[in-house]
């Protein structure tokens, strides 16, 4: 494993092993030798920022990134006006590419004033062939860019920008088969952390890019991902989130399959973990053996993400979802009654192409019989190189606008009554930081997700503690503590 190695001896003067991880280890001892160069001239550590758009799988991929870089030497800051800037990137809606466009000018004048700072591009948006183009044509100025399917050969990757004095570095992969875990890892909590059991998706929904920038479907081996979990227990992990695009259908692929039910129960007899969490899970691949395992669990966390898109069985089969509204119901339904103290949330597109307003009310008379403690709305995002984007009928912005406002008020007004209905109770939660805005409260974690603020000391955070809660206030709670574990 990689915290059993010493990287200062390392041989970098042999030819780099050709084994995985064995050889991201070698280019990590040729980095940590460019940061001591680096420091003898300039009289300091060179400082490196990594920023993370998009989803949950993002920021794990740059808790590696910024593992990587912390083993090579660099001290890590939140400033960007820093020597080295990577930014990994999301693609999921147009507005996360803009951004990235947004920053990178900022980056560029920083640049200009310090001619040795470099600046990386990885992640799904850069599986994009246009947006490459773009950065090829427009941004000169950016030094290395990766995909999605290489982010493991980061130091490797890194090494050679510095060893190149000078032009951009681009190494993009249309697909790969490959599985590169164990590497250095620097995670934002030490006492919860997000696990990889699986990459890529091979549901092609209409209006999704994500499996034509992470691939299709690769899932981890179940003996991987429980010996990772064990050792992040040594370390005093008590929360794990199993992350995948549809964790429903992980092991399907695997020489020996092993279905997603039967991988939690064993996760659930690994000592010393006290929660456990995943996400995301595909309505139409939840199945009744994992409805069992959560309902019997007395760790699996009382938190289920389902994305619902639309409540139109019309819309849902042009967005090519493989479920209906009433199959959609029917299971909320079935899951509601076997785990009554359950919390649904979901994901929303308003604006598909060719929805009609009574689409729209479809939608909301799902969500008014679902009653979803939390819904993360969207307007549609038209990506290019899905099928969405070449359909006729595309919704007019100004319609799209108010009937995602309707939406979005019935969302609020739901969850609102679901969430009030935990006042006055004692529950069990996860003390996770000091609340942003009042340094006297710490912010947890309910098992259902819900945030409670609560005053207590900081020596608190990273427990188990019992809170009441004593006023809901729309989506969160105050409450007081009480005991810990």
């Amino acid at each position: 494993m990689y915290n059993e190695n010493d990287f200062d001896k390392i041989d970098i003067n042999v030819e780099p092993p050709v084994e995985e991880p064995a050889r991201q280890y070698y280019f990590i001892a040729k980095c940590r030798e460019w940061v001591k160069s680096f420091e003898q001239k300039n009289g300091r550590l060179p400082k490196s920022c990594v920023t993370t758009f998009g989803c949950q799988m993002n920021a794990r991929d740059s808790e590696k990134l910024t593992g990587i870089l912390k083993q090579a030497g660099f001290l890590m800051t939140e400033d960007e006006n820093a020597d080295f800037v990577i930014y990994n990137t999301c693609t999921v809606r147009d507005n996360a590419n803009q951004k990235v466009y947004g920053r990178l000018g900022v980056l560029n004048g920083y640049k200009r004033r310090n001619p040795e700072m470099r600046i990386a591009l990885c992640g799904c948006m850069m599986q994009e062939p246009s947006v490459t183009t773009k950065i090829r044509e427009s941004y000169p100025f950016v030094d290395l860019i990766f995909g999605t399917h290489n982010i493991y050969k980061f130091a490797e990757l890194l090494a050679g920008m510095y060893e190149k004095e000078a032009g951009m570095t681009m190494d993009i992969w249309e697909d790969t088969d490959k599985i590169v875990e164990d590497l250095p890892v620097s995670r934002k909590y030490p006492f919860k952390s997000g696990i990889n059991i699986m990459f890529g998706c091979n549901n092609f929904c209409s209006y999704c890019i994500v499996p034509y920038v992470r691939g299709r479907e690769r899932s981890r081996n179940p003996e991987e991902i429980l010996k990772e979990i064990k050792s992040l227990v040594s370390e005093g992990v008590v929360e794990v989130m199993l992350l995948g695009q549809n964790v429903n259908s992980y092991g399907k692929n695997l020489e020996s399959p092993i279905s997603f039910a039967e991988l939690l129960t064993e996760v659930e007899k690994i000592e010393g973990l006290e929660r456990i969490r995943f996400m995301t899970s595909h309505p139409k691949d939840l199945s009744d053996e994992l409805i069992a395992v959560m309902k019997n669990s007395k760790k699996i966390c009382r938190h289920l993400h389902l994305p619902l898109q639309s409540g139109s069985t019309r819309i849902l089969k042009e967005m090519n979802r493989r479920y209906t509204k009433e199959s959609y119901l029917a299971l909320a339904e079935k899951i509601r009654r076997e785990i009554p103290d359950i919390s649904i949330t979901t994901d929303i597109i308003v604006g598909f192409p060719g929805e009609t307003p009574d689409d729209v009310e479809e939608t909301i008379d799902v969500i008014k019989k679902v009653r979803f403690e939390n819904a993360f709305t969207f307007i549609y995002s038209k990506r290019t190189g899905t099928p969405a984007a070449a359909m006729e009928n595309q919704v007019p912005s100004e319609v799209v606008k108010e009937q995602f406002q309707k939406v979005l008020k019935t969302v609020q007004d739901m969850a609102r009554e679901r969430v009030v209905r935990f006042e006055g109770q004692t529950v069990e939660v996860l003390a996770e930081e000091v609340n942003e805005q009042d340094s006297r409260l710490l912010t947890g974690r309910m098992s259902n997700n819900l945030l409670v603020h609560f005053p207590a000391d900081t020596e608190m955070i990273g427990k188990i503690v019992k809170v009441r809660l004593d006023a809901c206030h729309g989506f969160y709670y105050l409450g007081s503590i009480l005991s810990s574990k």
